[in-house]
């Protein structure tokens, strides 16, 4: 039985067993930051190449170059085919994130501004704290209910700084809540799969199941993509490798070693470091609305975080 039960834990956990838990916390933190990172940049890219391609076609575009450097990497690290006890997750991560997520996420910020669409999809983090509660029994700290809460007021005022007034669409604000309730439960599913599949493993399986689903918009694609220009294209590829293959993956190895919520929480900074980039490369002027929400982004992600010794 023991060496059943052996068998059954994630390569990654194997190799992590004997080493001293703050190392460990320090490549999970590390991974968190590099997701955090890429995800904040993929919103710069897709407000180049949203222009150019629709919400399917950027979706599928985005997935195809993911799935092909994590197909690479798996063949690499030999990956393997992942356990049956994962695959349950693996779907749901595959058909919720890199499917409906992506494909309403896109289709949503065409009919609302990014101020809009990021105080609604930033509901998700708080459906991961009260789905892993429920349903991971991972309970529920006060000083993460209060990080949430705090991290939820800055995204508020952020959406606020960067809306561009115009009245928000009913249809552009269901689809972003699609999407955000999408990656709530994908995360909550996620989260069981990672004790039985390495974070590669559940990444790249996920990523294969979401493009098989978005593949009703290779038409799309291939039409856009003759007509678009480079950059647009260079965009889409961008979005494909960094803040999907590589930050998915982060993601995932981050997710197995802490809590659902504590992980959903994370995502706040991503706001806070979005108005930053927007600053330094697109050369957007930073409103002291969006430096205080940016800054009530990173003061509620460090009380979740935050437990007593």
């Amino acid at each position: 039985m023991a060496k059943q039960a052996a068998a059954q834990i994630a390569p990654e956990h194997q190799q992590l067993a004997g080493q001293p838990a703050t190392q460990t916390d320090r490549r999970a933190l590390l991974a968190a930051a590099v997701t955090v990172a890429a995800w904040a940049s993929a919103f710069v890219a897709i407000r180049s190449a949203g222009h150019d391609f629709s919400p399917g076609a950027l979706a599928l575009g985005r997935l195809l170059p993911a799935l092909a450097v994590l197909g690479v990497i798996s063949l690499i690290r030999r990956a393997g085919w992942p356990p049956r006890a994962a695959w349950p997750g693996i779907v749901a991560t595959g058909a919720l994130w890199f499917g409906v997520y992506m494909v309403a996420l896109n289709w949503g910020e065409q009919h609302v501004d990014a101020g809009t669409a990021a105080m609604v999809v930033n509901v998700g983090p708080i459906l991961i704290a009260l789905l892993s509660g429920w349903l991971l029994q991972e309970g529920l700290r006060r000083s993460l209910l209060l990080g949430i809460a705090v991290s939820f007021a800055g995204v508020i005022l952020v959406g606020i700084a960067t809306s561009t007034g115009r009245s928000p669409s009913l249809l552009g604000v269901m689809l972003c809540l699609l999407a955000a309730v999408s990656y709530a439960v994908a995360v909550v599913s996620q989260k069981p799969a990672l004790r039985h599949a390495s974070a590669l493993q559940v990444t790249t399986f996920g990523c294969a199941l979401g493009t098989i689903a978005c593949l009703p918009f290779a038409g799309q694609l291939v039409s856009q993509l003759a007509a678009a220009p480079a950059t647009a294209t260079l965009s889409v590829v961008y979005l494909g490798v960094f803040p999907t293959a590589v930050a998915f993956t982060t993601w995932a190895y981050a997710l197995s070693r802490t809590s659902a919520a504590r992980m959903g929480a994370t995502t706040y900074l991503v706001p806070a470091v979005t108005v930053l980039l927007g600053w330094a490369i697109l050369g957007e002027v930073l409103g002291w609305l969006a430096l205080a929400g940016g800054a009530l982004c990173l003061a509620g992600v460090a009380v979740s975080r935050w437990q007593r010794g």
